[in-house]
């Protein structure tokens, strides 16, 4: 939650920072502040809720989340990826 979040705030900002758009084409990508606000209360609520755990079981969402994270390095989700543009400045190479 807490990426999705910093992914948010940084989108914002690079909108806020892009001075070619539209108003209705800013308006449009601008994640709403709502939105924002909702993260932030969620973040917020689940550090209170895991300040409030016993350190046995603040040790075992540590290992659960360490195995799920270890799990999704080396299985592929099937999630759509963005690819890169090439950069255009470089001759191709061929194999």
């Amino acid at each position: 939650m807490k990426a999705y979040l910093h992914d948010l705030l940084r989108d914002r900002e690079r909108v806020l920072a892009t001075a070619d758009l539209e108003n209705w084409a800013r308006t449009e990508a601008l994640p709403s502040e709502e939105e924002i606000r909702r993260v932030k209360d969620l973040v917020h609520r689940v550090e209170e809720h895991l300040e409030q755990l016993t350190p046995a079981e603040q040790a075992d969402i540590a290992t659960a989340i360490s195995a799920v994270r270890r799990t999704r390095q080396v299985t592929g989700l099937g999630m759509p990826s963005i690819n890169r543009q090439p950069d255009l400045g470089k001759p191709l190479e061929r194999p």
